[in-house]
């Protein structure tokens, strides 16, 4: 199964392809300028248990970091991977970290 994640900008989210075409799985996104505020991710019900989850947050966060946004991480998931992963604490605003749980 090959993977690819896009920015469906028209949509404010980020999709998860599975095989070049079937949209598997999104992370939702407000922009504000220098914050991406991350507000939900879904993942199809068929594509569940496969860790298509945390390939796409990986990639979101990682798209993040090199375009040296800051994250404000309100979706559950994506707080929940950052804080398995908290070499991606260093994306949200120092005096926002304490509010979701990173150091």
């Amino acid at each position: 199964m090959e993977t690819a994640v896009r920015n469906n900008t028209d949509e404010s989210r980020y999709e998860l392809l599975v095989d070049g075409e079937e949209v598997a799985g999104f992370v939702e996104y407000r922009d504000k300028g220098d914050d991406v505020e991350l507000t939900h991710t879904e993942i199809d019900p068929s594509h569940e248990g496969e860790g298509l989850g945390s390939q796409l947050a990986r990639a979101v966060l990682d798209n993040l970091r090199n375009q040296g946004s800051t994250v404000i991480p309100s979706c559950r998931f994506i707080n929940g991977y950052m804080k398995k992963h908290p070499e991606y604490a260093e994306l949200v605003p120092q005096q926002q970290r304490a509010e979701f749980g990173l150091q």
